[in-house]
């Protein structure tokens, strides 16, 4: 059940990062200071030791769920996302149809077809080489690469993150697999909840909107609530939901203030029109009081002229 992404092509052009998204306004007028590509390496292997590591805890926690060593490595090999290894595993161990358990587990996955959207066009990679990097696009290597101030950066952090992390969760899956029958009771050191701590750690800097947070708190909400009372695995599934929960009323909400928005609009017409009708009302009057003041002017003249002539008549 692998979980690769397929890079989709991309235009841009080799030795630069895209200067925004396609349609966009036009290049980005800032520019980032290079990064030298020591620290860049010194970044990627510090994430890809630590979280490779941990390979250990999945490796511990698959052979205590009944796994056979040649199911959990190839787990590791094939699929390759720590969260959706230990959701399948925890499904199974809790006794979860292992539908359902493979569902949940492709669903945390996905989220990787996402990352990979934005690295193809970060990275343009040679389309020889997308399959197989695909492979390596998961929250870790996504993290170290989109920082980076410059394509040769950005695939560098790759590079180094996916092949540290590769390398040493197989590695480390392998010796917790074998080593399983020493620890004796897995669940008692808790070695299940290390692959989701780095996955939480690593994911809660990202959540910097008041909307992604509201919605990872509801996710998180819904995911305790059903715990309970659902087979295992439905819950991760059913806390997709918060996603469309969130955004619906935020359209509502948006809805809502553009009707208010509307309605003192319209409120406003409707006295700038009452001000208007008034105004057409005056200018009538003074309208009218201009022609009166002219007809008295013109019987004024013709009085004066009346009198005139009878002044003459009479001389």
């Amino acid at each position: 059940m692998a979980e690769q992404t397929t890079f989709p092509e991309s235009t841009g052009t080799p030795g630069a990062l895209p200067a925004g998204p396609p349609g966009g306004p036009g290049p980005a007028t800032e520019e980032r200071p290079d990064k030298p590509d020591a620290a860049v390496v010194r970044d990627a292997l510090g994430v890809g030791v630590a979280v490779g590591l941990s390979g250990f805890a999945f490796g511990v926690t698959s052979a205590g769920s009944g796994l056979s060593l040649l199911q959990t490595c190839v787990l590791s090999l094939l699929v390759f996302t720590g969260a959706s290894q230990f959701a399948l595993v925890g499904a199974l161990a809790a006794g979860g149809n292992p539908y359902t358990a493979a569902a949940g587990a492709f669903f945390l996955g996905i989220r990787n077809a996402f990352y990979g959207l934005r690295l193809s066009q970060l990275l343009d990679l040679p389309r020889a080489v997308r399959p197989f990097a695909a492979h390596w696009v998961i929250d870790e290597s996504t993290a170290v690469t989109l920082p980076q101030p410059t394509r040769r950066a950005a695939r560098i952090g790759f590079t180094v993150t996916g092949l540290t992390l590769y390398v040493l969760w197989n590695l480390t899956t392998l010796v917790g697999a074998l080593g399983a029958e020493a620890l004796g009771d897995t669940d008692a050191w808790g070695l299940d909840a290390a692959s989701p701590a780095v996955f939480l750690a690593l994911l809660a800097p990202m959540l910097r909107s008041t909307v992604e947070r509201v919605t990872a708190a509801l996710a998180v909400v819904l995911a305790l609530t059903l715990l309970p009372v659902l087979p295992a695995g439905v819950p991760v599934l059913l806390s997709a939901l918060a996603a469309p929960v969130v955004l619906f009323l935020m359209g509502r909400a948006k809805g809502s203030s553009a009707g208010a928005g509307a309605g003192g609009d319209q409120g406003r017409g409707d006295s700038g029109g009452h001000g208007n009708r008034e105004s057409h009302g005056a200018d009538d009057d003074r309208e009218d009081y201009g022609a009166d003041e002219d007809r008295r002017t013109d019987e004024d003249r013709g009085n004066v002229a009346e009198r005139k002539k009878r002044g003459e008549r009479s001389v």
